[in-house]
This record gives C-alpha cells, sequence and structure tokens, in this order.
C-alpha cells in the first residue's frame, strides 16, 4: 500500500479557482484530487515529449549514419514540390492556389 506525503503548494489566484470551481461542480472530491490528475497529466506528457526526443535523436543518428556512409542524394526543393503536388492530387487537395 502506498503512503500518502503532504505537501503544501502556492497556486495563483486563477488556479486556486479553478480547482474549487472544479471541486464545486462535484467533478473531484477534493483539490488534492484536481492536484494529483494534473500531475498524472503532466508526467504522461513529460514521458511523451521525452520519447519524441528520443525518437528525433534516433534519426538524426541515422542521417549522420547516412552521410559518412555515403548514403545521399542532391537535394532538389522543386523534385520535392513536384512529388507533393502529385501526391495531394490522388487524395483531390490543391497544395497551391
Amino acid at each position: 500500500m502506498s503512503t500518502i506525503e503532504r505537501m503544501t503548494i502556492t497556486l495563483t489566484p486563477e488556479i486556486a479557482h479553478t480547482v474549487r470551481a472544479a471541486v464545486r461542480s462535484g467533478e473531484y472530491a477534493s483539490s488534492s484530487e484536481v492536484v494529483r490528475e494534473a500531475l498524472r497529466d503532466w508526467r504522461y506528457k513529460r514521458a511523451f515529449q521525452e520519447q519524441e526526443l528520443q525518437d528525433l535523436r534516433t534519426k538524426i543518428r541515422q542521417g549522420l549514419n547516412d552521410v559518412s556512409e555515403g548514403d545521399v542524394y542532391d537535394f532538389d526543393s522543386e523534385r520535392i514540390i513536384r512529388k507533393g503536388e502529385q501526391q495531394s492530387s490522388y487524395s483531390g487537395l490543391l497544395l497551391r492556389s
């Protein structure tokens, strides 16, 4: 069974009002419950951001490896635009007006 540690926090008046309103509406049983849910959401968001950062680092490493192995080609913006226009025309969307 987990233990509960008591903490005192300071909130802006606007946030405190929002917390009290959530409890008054019956959506939450207590202000502690509101804060716990907010912190769970915050932890989830941070974990998601960390995963995105790790994915980006992996892609950067792969790109650098591709460059060192000579697995590269010249950048041609017009070719990329044409390819995007072709793909968008397949789905009925116009890329440019």
